[in-house]
C-alpha cells in the first residue's frame, strides 16, 4: 500500500478542469516531484492530498486515509511546507520552532531541527532580521519539527543561494533516508533530477508522463548537441548539417542550434564532417547527456502544439523498470 495513492483525481470549478483524472501512486520513503507549469494543477493537486480542499471526483488515500475528513492523528503525521508562510516576524527562530513543535505529539527537539536547517548561529535572532533565504530555512524547520512521516515541499528552496540549496538537498536525502516519505512541487528541475526518485509531470491538470528523471530521459533521448551557428550560414543549414538519414529533432534559439539525436556518434561525425567540408567554425560545441529539464520542456512544448491543434491530451507516458 502506498503512503499517497490517487485514482481518476478530478477537481472542476464549473467548466475549469483544473485536475482531470490524475492518478499516481508514492511509495514509503520515496522522494517524489510533481512537476509542471503555472496553472498545470499542482498546487490544487497538493492542496486535496494534505486535506485543504475536497475533490470534486476521483479516489484519494494518504496515510491510509481520505485527507478531507482526517482528523488530529493524521495532522499529527504530516509536514507541510508552503510557498510562502506567515511567521509572526517578532519571534526569534527558536521561539517560533518551539511553538510549532508544542503542536505535534513526537516532535524533534527544537535545536537538532534548527541545526538540520542550518540556522544554528541564528537561532535567537528574530525572524524578521533575517535574509529571504533564512526565512525560507525556517519554513522548513517548521515543516520537520514535528517529525513527519510524510513531508509536503512546495517550492521549498525559493530564495536560497546556490550553497543552501545544495543542503537543503542533502536534508531530504537525509530525511528520506530516515524513511520519511516526500512529496516535492519544484520549479527548479535539476532539484528535481537530483532528489527525485520518481517523477510525474503534470499539464493542464493531467499527468502525462511518470517514471524517474533518468528512465524519462533515457525514454526521450539520452545526449543533447548544441552549437553556435556562424554569422554567414543560414539556419535552415543546421537541418543539413545533420544530414537526411538521421532523424533528429532540432531547435534554433537565435543562432544557437540544439539538436536531441537518437544517434549521436553518427550526428556528431556528420556534424563535423559537414563544418570541416564547409569550412565552418562551430562555436560552443557541446556534447552532453540530456536532463530533466530537456525531457520537460520537450513535453510541455508537445501537450501544447496538442492543444493548438485540438487534439485530446496525450495519454501518461509511464516508465517502468521490474523489480
Amino acid at each position: 500500500m502506498g503512503v499517497i495513492v490517487v485514482d481518476d483525481l478530478r477537481k472542476h470549478y464549473g467548466p475549469v478542469r483544473a485536475v482531470d483524472g490524475v492518478s499516481f501512486e508514492v511509495r514509503a520513503g520515496e522522494v517524489y516531484a510533481l512537476l509542471g507549469e503555472n496553472g498545470a494543477g499542482k498546487s490544487t493537486t497538493v492542496e486535496i492530498l494534505e486535506g485543504y480542499r475536497t475533490a470534486s471526483a476521483g479516489s484519494i488515500e494518504v496515510l491510509g486515509v481520505d485527507p478531507a475528513v482526517a482528523g488530529r492523528e493524521f495532522r499529527d503525521r504530516i509536514g507541510i511546507v508552503l510557498q510562502s508562510s506567515g511567521v509572526e516576524p517578532e519571534f526569534t527562530v527558536r521561539e517560533v520552532v518551539d511553538l510549532y513543535r508544542s503542536a505535534f505529539r513526537t516532535p524533534r527537539p527544537v535545536d537538532e531541527v534548527i541545526a538540520m536547517v542550518g540556522l544554528e548561529d541564528k537561532a535567537d535572532a528574530r525572524v524578521a532580521s533575517l535574509s529571504g533565504g533564512q526565512r525560507r530555512r525556517v519554513d522548513l524547520a517548521l515543516g520537520i519539527v514535528g517529525n513527519p512521516s510524510l513531508l509536503f515541499l512546495d517550492e521549498p528552496t525559493t530564495g536560497f543561494d546556490p550553497a543552501a540549496r545544495r543542503r537543503s538537498w542533502d536534508l531530504v536525502d537525509q530525511l528520506g533516508a530516515g524513511g520519511t516519505t516526500v512529496l516535492l512541487t519544484t520549479h527548479y528541475l535539476d532539484e528535481a533530477e537530483h532528489l527525485a526518485d520518481r517523477v510525474g509531470v503534470l499539464s493542464a491538470g493531467r499527468l502525462v508522463a511518470e517514471g524517474s528523471p533518468e528512465e524519462l530521459i533515457r525514454e526521450r533521448s539520452a545526449t543533447v548537441v548544441r552549437f553556435d551557428l556562424p554569422e554567414h550560414v543560414a539556419p535552415a543549414d543546421a537541418a543539413t548539417a545533420f544530414g537526411p538519414l538521421l532523424e533528429t529533432e532540432i531547435r534554433l534559439v537565435g543562432r544557437q542550434v540544439e539538436a536531441t539525436p537518437p544517434r549521436p556518434t553518427a550526428a556528431v561525425h556528420r556534424l563535423t564532417g559537414w563544418a570541416v567540408e564547409a569550412g565552418v567554425e562551430l562555436d560552443s560545441l557541446s556534447v552532453r547527456r540530456a536532463s530533466l529539464e530537456d525531457v520537460y520542456l520537450a513535453l510541455v512544448a508537445e501537450q501544447e502544439l496538442q492543444a493548438g491543434s485540438g487534439a485530446p491530451p496525450a495519454d501518461v507516458t509511464a516508465v517502468t523498470t521490474d523489480e
